[in-house]
């Protein structure tokens, strides 16, 4: 059972939303972080890249520590966290990328449980029917019982490898946030006011422009990351271009039978789903 948990990054959004639950669920929590929590939590200052007495002896009291921290800052603690750890602890990190992680983590603690977890949603949305992808690094009991917890939190966990959850994140994060903002960048090179586009939109556009102001007002910083940091970003933005040139080909190179075989192609790639994504579809335009 997780009696103690620290969370490191835990007055960040994603840090504390695990914090909250963890919390919830009666274990004792802890945050470490440079900057002091907006929650009532149990408050460590410290910075874990350069682990003092007093931040030892937390990580080595716990039954679970979670870095939910940026990649460059969780790869530089990695090192002094694992050395305070104790042989029955879990660790977890929360990275948007795991190849990288998962390798230095076998690399540098191959004993230590460890999984790697990606909530695939803004924290402020909640667990609840939300997808989190699991990233299993090192077997082991205390990895299971967090599985199941995070289950009971009311998300699905998903299980991947770490080459596929990258693979997968390039797909739903990199190539959809690319998508929204080249569909706004093309709407500022054009120059149609956003105030006189809304007055006219139908619910297709409405609802991209709906994801842009999302993305236009979120952290910079969240959003370079996942474009820059995964190691699949540089094809995923490449297929995304190279599908665009494809589609003015067959506009204006090709004929209305090159277009009904390109949409055939996508009726077949969506296989069995198509009526379920296109059912979301009509239940979210009901809503616009």
């Amino acid at each position: 059972m997780i009696k103690r948990a620290v969370v490191v990054g835990g007055a960040g959004a994603v840090g504390e939303l695990f914090a909250r639950h963890l919390l919830d669920t009666g274990a004792e929590v802890t945050v470490v972080d440079t900057v002091r929590p907006a929650a009532p939590f149990r408050h460590v200052p410290g910075d874990v890249t350069a682990v003092d007495f007093r931040l030892a002896a937390e990580l080595g009291h716990a039954d679970l520590v979670v870095l939910a921290l940026p990649e460059p800052v969780a790869l530089a603690a990695l090192h002094g966290v694992v050395a305070e750890l104790r042989p029955d602890a879990l660790l977890v990190d929360t990275l948007s990328v795991k190849q990288l992680i998962t390798r230095a983590v076998r690399e540098l603690a191959p004993e230590i449980q460890a999984v790697g977890l990606n909530p695939m949603f803004a924290p402020s949305l909640g667990f609840e029917g939300r997808p989190v992808a699991a990233v299993v690094v090192n077997e082991g009991p205390r990895t299971e019982e967090l599985l199941k917890l995070v289950g009971s939190w009311g998300a699905t966990v998903v299980r991947v490898d770490a080459a596929e959850h990258d693979r997968l994140a390039g797909a739903t994060q990199v190539l959809t946030h690319a998508a929204v903002l080249g569909f706004g960048l093309a709407l500022s090179g054009l120059g149609v006011p956003a105030a006189r586009l809304r007055q006219v939109a139908p619910p297709p556009a409405t609802t991209l422009l709906a994801l842009l102001a999302r993305i236009a007002s979120g952290t910079p910083e969240v959003y370079w990351d996942v474009q820059h940091a995964n190691p699949e970003a540089a094809d995923v933005r490449t297929a995304l271009a190279d599908s665009l040139r494809r589609l003015v080909a067959i506009v204006e190179q090709g004929d209305e039978a090159d277009f009904t075989a390109a949409l055939t192609e996508l009726r077949a790639y969506l296989g069995e789903d198509l009526a379920r994504h296109r059912d979301t579809c009509a239940r979210l335009f009901e809503q616009i």
